[in-house]
């Protein structure tokens, strides 16, 4: 069974950047058989796709997102990273890592001075 990870800072300033890291085991991330994604959940709202990376390394991005957001990987260590770029405090959620088959716990982020 695929296990997914996130870690990164809990609270992050207005302006800056978010970075997040999700720790695959028990599954690649370079195989064709996934979508490697990230997600939140705002408070009180519903799930919102952020986007993924595939196996291949190609990146999609939610349109009103694509602007702030990128995701990378790391091979050497089989994880991959979403950093979202001039957070505001709207960008304060819980965060997911998924592969379509299975999530991460969730990590929550609130955007604060």
């Amino acid at each position: 069974q695929v296990q997914l990870q996130e870690s990164g800072p809990g609270l992050v300033k207005p302006s800056q950047t978010l970075s997040l890291t999700c720790t695959v085991s028990g599954g690649s991330i370079t195989g064709n058989y996934y979508y490697w994604m990230w997600i939140r959940q705002p408070p009180g709202k519903g799930l919102e796709w952020m986007g993924a990376i595939l196996g291949s390394g190609s990146t999609y991005y939610t349109p009103s997102l694509k602007s702030r957001t990128s995701i990378s990987r790391d091979t050497s260590k089989n994880r991959f990273t979403l950093q979202l770029r001039s957070v505001t405090p709207e960008d304060t959620a819980v965060y997911y890592c998924a592969n379509g088959m299975d999530w991460g716990q969730g990590t929550q982020v609130t955007v604060s001075s």
